[in-house]
């Protein structure tokens, strides 16, 4: 992205938070694309035939984004953030009112067994990694932000900096702990 099109975007979400409605027209078409390949993203770890697909996932984010008054928007990357997290919620709060395993959620034709199989697991992954976020946020706000940032919202280690007001160093660092602090949690047994 050129270095203009990130000052615009900052500039716009800037006018967007103080109220300006015609900023938030200017800024739709210039954050599309990021808003999609982070729903494609997240689209691809979900199993195949999943019932909401990839632009219905984006307008839901993008309809409760702009639902949001008077946001102090940081800059883009506080954006892509919270964009992914909402886009993280979207998908736990449908996998968790679908009861994936109770339904199949539309596998293909596949043997019983395994079409249940593969659809608790996905549902199961997707609901694991939530509730393993929530308990890192409880003990460590700042690196499930750097989880959600850096892969939800695929920032680089600069923009999450950025984002968080931290340096990259912290954010190398903060990004390692958590993530094997959350591979010992999603690979425990459970109780």
């Amino acid at each position: 992205m050129a270095r203009q099109s990130v000052a615009e975007i900052t500039e716009l979400l800037l006018a967007w938070g103080n109220g300006e409605e015609a900023a938030l027209e200017q800024l739709t078409p210039l954050v599309y694309d990021e808003l999609h390949r982070l729903a494609r993203v997240y689209m691809a770890g979900e199993r195949p035939n999943h019932t909401l697909e990839t632009t219905a996932l984006i307008n839901e984010a993008y309809l409760r984004l702009i639902d949001w008054k008077n946001v102090q928007w940081q800059n883009r990357a506080h954006f892509y953030g919270v964009a992914a997290n909402l886009m993280r919620r979207i998908l736990v709060d449908f996998a968790r009112s679908r009861h994936y395993a109770k339904r199949g959620g539309g596998v293909p034709p596949v043997d019983f067994s395994e079409a249940m199989n593969k659809a608790e697991e996905k549902g199961a992954e997707l609901v694991a990694l939530d509730d393993a976020l929530t308990s890192l946020e409880a003990i460590d706000p700042r690196k499930c932000r750097v989880v959600e940032l850096r892969f939800f919202g695929g920032l680089s280690l600069e923009e999450t900096a950025e984002a968080l007001k931290i340096s990259p160093r912290t954010v190398l660092r903060e990004w390692n702990l958590a993530r094997a602090w959350l591979h010992r949690e999603l690979s425990a047994e459970p109780v």
